[in-house]
């Protein structure tokens, strides 16, 4: 894993210190020595992760960091603040302004490093996320690229783990206002229970009643259900082995005893925060993938889809050696409608017509559009003599009963014309089928329309 980490940091030993460690692992390094050089750099030249003082000359670390998060350029590098200062407060400060995380000098080799890999994998996942809903569609772009602003919409769900009562107690006191809690002593029912509702936050206690903490964060991980769940580990004074063992598990973040509550609910709020942002992300992935497969107008396929999938199909069915029917279906003198009602009434007809598709077509059938007014439905296991009957009792249902047009408050009289191709043995691939339905559509409409022809020889 590589990247380019900037160091911002005033004191040139500090500079070098941190320059070499990162070097070591392979990463590329940049360094500003103060806020205004940093905030250039990152405005002009992209960079995965920054490692950020706070006392510096100029603007401090504070504002260069909320700076960088009000900038829908640089709102999603991760900032870790790395800095003598030690207090709560500070940290707290650190953590609303939008920093990722917060390390105090001198900074522990083993916990820097995994922190870095850490937000370096999680901004490599989200620029990858990010990428593909830009180039599929950019509708609320703005929203999905500044996960850091504003306060949560509404309280988290998180999943406190933790054996002492008295302890669940004042932890969902903490988070009361941020969060609903659900406090379980039991790590095994609090994994079940993580698998089963959608948590934005699990906090697990090191100190788990005759438990390995560890354990359960490597289960939660590693189930589908629950991988992407951000863990927060509430360590003992000392316990800097199970910290680093749990930042290598993919733990996302820690806080060490005595807990601060406003420190505890900070890195909640940043780690709920995230979830929902990544949550954006996916979703908008894949609803551009469903844009890029579906018809906007009828909500049928699209050819790109079938133009994928049906060679798949065929490709199985030789296999298989089972039989496979395509019909290409065209709306009977669509141009005349259109020319009467519109392109708002031929659209309304088109509408419907794809949803009396859906109606006469069977389940394990493939109905798409294939371009203005000619649909495609492929049917997996059917015979010539059956795909016969599907496209008889769709020609049916199109002109069994008129079209209403929304526009003119028409009823009009529609119908189609169907043609048939059935997989034949031998060398014969997708294009051929689709051929040779064509030409059964095209004899079809040359017969009179309103008919269904099958395959052409």
């Amino acid at each position: 894993m590589t990247a380019r980490i900037l160091v911002v940091e005033d004191i040139p030993a500090n500079v070098k210190l941190l320059e070499a460690r990162l070097m070591a692992e392979y990463f590329e390094v940049l360094t500003a020595a103060d806020g205004m050089t940093a905030l250039a750099i990152c405005d002009q030249t992209p960079v995965d992760l920054i490692l950020l003082d706070i006392m510096m000359p100029g603007i401090d670390g504070f504002e260069v960091c909320e700076r960088l998060k009000h900038n829908p350029r640089t709102a999603h590098i991760p900032v870790v603040m790395v800095t003598a200062l030690d207090q709560p407060a500070d940290r707290v400060r650190g953590l609303k302004a939008g920093a990722d995380d917060f390390l105090t000098k001198p900074v522990n080799d083993l916990q820097l490093m995994a922190r870095v890999k850490s937000l370096v994998r999680f901004k490599a996942l989200s620029d990858e996320l990010r990428l593909r809903a830009e180039t599929s569609h950019s509708s609320g772009l703005e929203t999905l690229l500044a996960p850091h602003q504003g306060q949560l919409e509404e309280p988290g769900l998180v999943l406190l783990v933790e054996s002492r009562a008295n302890t669940q107690d004042r932890l969902t006191r903490a988070l009361n206002g941020i969060a609903e809690v659900t406090a379980i002593g039991d790590p095994q029912a609090a994994l079940f229970e993580a698998a089963d509702k959608p948590y934005e936050l699990v906090i697990v206690s090191s100190s788990l009643k005759d438990y390995d903490p560890l354990r359960l964060c490597s289960q939660l991980r590693s189930l589908e259900r629950t991988r992407f769940i951000p863990m927060l580990v509430v360590a003992e004074p000392g316990e800097e082995s199970v910290v680093n063992r749990a930042l290598e598990l993919g733990v996302n973040d820690y806080l060490v005893r005595p807990l601060d509550p406003n420190e505890l609910v900070a890195r909640s709020v940043t780690q709920i925060r995230r979830k929902r942002y990544a949550d954006r992300l996916r979703a908008s992935l894949s609803q551009s993938v469903e844009f890029a497969v579906t018809d906007a107008l009828t909500g049928l396929n699209n050819r790109r889809f079938l133009d994928t999938h049906l060679a798949t199909l065929v490709d199985r069915s030789k296999r298989r050696d089972r039989p496979l029917s395509v019909l290409i279906t065209d709306i009977d003198f669509f141009k005349a409608i259109n020319d009467s009602h519109g392109h708002e009434g031929g659209d309304d007809v088109l509408r419907e017509f794809a949803r009396r598709i859906r109606g006469a077509v069977r389940g394990a059938d493939l109905a798409c559009r294939y371009g203005g007014e000619e649909f495609v439905v492929v049917m997996p296991d059917t015979t010539a003599d059956i795909a016969a009957q599907v496209a008889e009792r769709l020609r049916d249902a199109v002109a069994g009963t008129p079209f209403n047009i929304s526009a003119t408050g028409f009823a009009a009289s529609v119908t189609t014309s169907v043609g048939i191709a059935t997989l034949k043995s031998g060398d014969e691939g997708a294009d051929s089928l689709m051929r040779r339905a064509d030409g059964a559509l095209y004899e079809a409409k040359n017969n009179g329309r309103n008919q269904v022809v099958g395959q052409a020889a």
